[in-house]
């Protein structure tokens, strides 16, 4: 009678480690992002006309509540929402520190000019 509870006892822990390895594995995947945080996808450049390079990416991002996939210092971010909603690009700080940020007319991106003169354009679609 002894033996037989001591079994119950073992395939009952048996079955909840089981249960609990499983449940990890399917919360808890590899590839999972941390709440907060982004990464690139994919990034596409194309430098056929002379002294223009269009560059895309996409990135995939897991924000909190309240945020929203953006750029800060020149790379994916999560942002404050109201930033994105009212286009107000240069709020998010999407350029680097010695770069000046500046809305494109449309608002339908920004631009960020380096010291040197050059300037890279961000269009948001």
């Amino acid at each position: 009678m002894q033996h037989l509870r001591v079994a119950w006892a073992l395939a009952g822990a048996a079955v909840c480690f089981f249960l609990i390895v499983f449940i990890q594995a399917h919360f808890f995947r590899e590839g999972q992002l941390v709440a907060g945080t982004c990464e690139i996808v994919t990034l596409d450049r194309d430098s056929t006309q002379p002294r223009r390079t269009i560059a895309r990416q996409t990135a995939r991002c897991a924000c909190r509540k309240g945020q929203i996939a953006g750029t800060t210092r020149a790379s994916p971010a999560c942002v404050d929402a109201q930033i994105v909603r009212n286009r107000q690009w240069c709020e998010m700080m999407p350029c680097l520190d010695d770069e000046g940020c500046d809305l494109l007319v449309n608002r339908t991106g920004w631009t960020c000019a380096q010291p040197s003169g050059r300037v890279k354009t961000t269009t948001v679609s």
